[in-house]
């Protein structure tokens, strides 16, 4: 039995105000549900990943998600998840609102080791504010240290969660509320204050991040009998790039620049060119080493910018693959690459065509 991370991006963001849902509006150059899915995924605590949702997802890029219809309110696009997953031998499922995309790794571990013990646990915070509370025409003062600001995702049993929801006839704004109505015990553990819910659309202030930007450079030399790789597409041409690799100057500058933004040093820190064990490496497995230093630092790729400095081959017969190739590559939209030629006027090196040069500068968000 294995442990499911249910999703829920099916909600109608009445109180966002806006003429776009918000678990779709574009947060660090991604759907704000994205994010959730991206940290589940690379948790690696799940073997299924359920994202519920009322809008047509055309595309997931992540494994083993599968993506289901909603319903119409939260408790309901619930009900939908567990009876999808009613017969596929589930244990524990995590249940989480597309609208908090700064989870972390850290809470879903702390939740699951809560769980060994615990059929359910949830995460909450306590309030800073002084605390109100309206009975009718009176207001009352409640101890704020006694207040539970709940949180998800919210972890259950999963035949004990199906078997409640079974029975409920009531709209229930959470699982924890079906739980505490039934009388059934709760682990409540300390949860993450960068965990927060975007509600309404002045919330989106708060998601603040940190930019950086880094250059890349690359040259080498053409030589016969060798093929020519651009961006990690193989190019019809004359000569292809000498170097310790296949010499494709687009992809090792993305790489210096990638690491410059980081502060992770440059291309040779990772695969020095003295090293016979990276003697003819396909520089888009050069690449694969960045993409992970990219995750495990949280960062995202803003933009990637390139000039490729050359008389021949014409930009503007390859530009689509490139920028496909390198889409795929980085896992990133295509919209955020931008590819252009520049040759020299026949001077130098260059100009003869006897080189090939690419310069790259690039954004990330942290």
């Amino acid at each position: 039995m294995s442990d499911c991370f249910i999703l829920l991006s099916a909600g109608k963001s009445k109180r966002f105000k806006s003429k776009h849902n918000k678990q779709f509006i574009t947060y660090k150059n991604k759907p704000l549900f994205e994010h959730s899915l991206k940290i589940a995924q690379d948790s690696k605590l799940f073997k299924k990943i359920l994202l519920v949702s009322n809008k047509k997802i055309k595309k997931i890029k992540y494994k083993s998600v599968d993506v289901i219809k909603g319903g119409i309110e939260r408790h309901n696009s619930t009900q939908n998840a567990l009876h999808f997953l009613k017969n596929k031998k589930i244990k524990n499922v995590y249940i989480h609102d597309a609208a908090r995309p700064n989870l972390s790794i850290n809470l879903l571990r702390k939740l699951k080791n809560n769980l060994k013990k615990n059929s359910a646990v949830v995460p909450y915070l306590n309030s800073e504010n002084s605390v109100k509370y309206k009975n009718n025409n009176r207001i009352n003062n409640l101890n704020r240290d006694k207040v539970l600001l709940t949180q998800t995702p919210q972890c259950f049993n999963f035949n004990e969660l199906f078997n409640l929801y079974k029975n409920n006839k009531e709209k229930i704004t959470d699982e924890a509320s079906l739980y505490l109505n039934n009388n059934k015990k709760i682990k409540f553990i300390l949860g993450d204050k960068n965990n927060f819910k975007i509600t309404t659309i002045d919330d989106l202030k708060y998601l603040k991040s940190e930019t950086y930007y880094g250059i890349g450079f690359d040259i080498h030399r053409l030589i016969k009998n060798k093929k020519l790789f651009l961006g990690g597409v193989k190019i019809p041409y004359h000569s292809g790039l000498k170097g310790h690799s296949d010499g494709d100057v687009i992809l090792h500058a993305i790489i210096d620049a990638l690491l410059g933004a980081m502060r992770k040093g440059d291309i040779g820190t990772l695969f020095p060119s003295n090293s016979t064990k990276f003697k003819n490496i396909r520089s888009k497995n050069m690449l694969m080493p960045v993409v992970k230093l990219i995750r495990e630092n949280n960062f995202d790729i803003n933009n990637i910018d390139i000039n490729l400095i050359c008389e021949n081959p014409k930009v503007s017969k390859i530009r689509y693959k490139v920028i496909k190739s390198i889409s795929s590559l980085l896992s990133i939209n295509k919209s955020l690459i931008n590819l252009k030629g520049k040759t020299v006027e026949k001077l130098g090196l260059i100009g003869n065509e006897q080189a090939i040069a690419c310069e790259v500068i690039c954004s990330l968000s942290r």
